[in-house]
């Protein structure tokens, strides 16, 4: 065979297996659409096959310590993967809403035979909006009043307080509530300037114009200190101590919590820390 016929036969060929390899379609995979209505959503697992759920808000992930082995959770940028290693009955798990703390609960269960394909969380109000035109979707916003069950100030405190004591699944969603960066010193000494206490600035949170920040109060004394709020220096909403009173130093009670709620930043909020002088820093170095 001469080198031009096994130039033809070698083209031959190569154009025969070609169009098999370029004209396999690639799977498309289908997406599983479950819509939240306040009903736990039933999620079914394939052992070592990862699952996807698609939340569209950034959630934390709760599970219960029987899971801890047993399933691989990861969550990122709105999207829950959920990886189970072995089998295991229908159990509760736990998306909590970073920004207003509501919780969405899956019931997961996993096995030999499960679904694969994405699960995409639907919200009562989320697909007439996302479909509308910018101009719709702006004065469904507008007309969209919502309602409180009571004052902000009262809804803000009792969200920072169980954000901060209660378990996770007992905290109380507010509409509208987020998260809040601190813009403050490390320690706050102008604000109960009437005691020896050490406060520092924990967490904030705000709805709407009003916030609430969170201050850990600690008693540096020996003695009991009786806790009075109109002993406090700024402009605040209102006040509210977790507890009425501070042990001595030392003991279990020395410690509490703090909520004030205010119309503006905290930062403008406060009484401005005295600046203290290099000169006067490296003297009280030198004491």
């Amino acid at each position: 065979m001469n080198t031009l016929t096994r130039l033809h036969v070698a083209c031959r060929l190569m154009f025969a297996v070609l169009p098999v390899v370029t004209l396999t379609p690639n799977p498309v995979q289908a997406v599983e659409l479950m819509k939240w209505e306040r009903i736990p959503l039933q999620v079914t697992l394939k052992v070592g096959q990862e699952r996807v759920v698609f939340v569209d808000k950034n959630v934390r992930v709760g599970i219960a310590p029987a899971l801890k082995d047993k399933l691989r959770v990861q969550s990122t940028g709105g999207a829950v993967y959920l990886k189970a290693n072995e089998a295991f009955s229908q159990t509760r798990v736990q998306l909590q809403d970073v920004e207003n703390g509501e919780i969405i609960m899956l019931d997961v269960t996993a096995g030999e035979k499960g679904s694969a394909e994405p699960v995409k969380l639907v919200y009562e109000s989320g697909d007439s909006e996302a479909d509308a035109s910018p101009e719709q979707a702006d004065a469904a916003k507008e007309e969209k009043k919502v309602s409180y069950s009571a004052p902000l100030p009262v809804l803000l405190t009792r969200y920072a307080s169980q954000r901060l004591y209660a378990p996770l699944r007992t905290v109380e969603p507010v509409p509208g509530v987020r998260s809040l960066p601190l813009h403050l010193p490390s320690r706050i000494t102008t604000l109960y300037p009437a005691e020896p206490l050490e406060i520092q600035p924990i967490a904030a949170w705000a709805v709407q114009s009003q916030n609430v920040v969170a201050f850990r109060v600690r008693n540096m004394t020996s003695r009991k200190i009786v806790l009075d709020p109109r002993s406090l220096q700024g402009k605040f909403v209102s006040a509210t101590f977790q507890h009425r009173f501070l042990g001595l130093v030392g003991t279990p009670e020395d410690t509490t919590m703090l909520y004030l709620v205010m119309d503006s930043r905290p930062e403008n909020a406060l009484i401005p820390e005295a600046k203290v002088s290099r000169k006067e820093r490296g003297k009280h170095h030198a004491d």
